[in-house]
């Protein structure tokens, strides 16, 4: 199984998203400290995940995610409330 997920710090607005085949122990770098991007940024709040059967399908996601923003925008609008209540 592979995820994507969205993080929400709960220092900042600041969102982050990922992909990992184990989002326990991905979560829990990313609030030790072991992710440098995430790093400042720390303590982080999960507000979503989406899981796929396919690794390919997955980082595909991913990367529409990040790098399309309209995939973004219909993202954002549906979890909205969430990330609003990571606050």
């Amino acid at each position: 199984m592979h995820i994507v997920y969205v993080l929400k710090s709960r220092k900042s607005k600041q969102l982050y998203i990922g992909c990992t085949d184990n989002l326990v122990r991905r979560f829990r770098q990313h609030n030790t400290g072991l992710v440098q991007s995430t790093r400042p940024y720390i303590p982080w709040r999960l507000v979503y995940y989406e899981a796929y059967l396919s690794e390919k399908e997955a980082y595909h996601r991913e990367h529409n995610l990040k790098l399309r923003s309209n995939a973004w925008n219909q993202l954002r609008k549906r979890i909205d409330g969430s990330i609003e209540m990571a606050d």
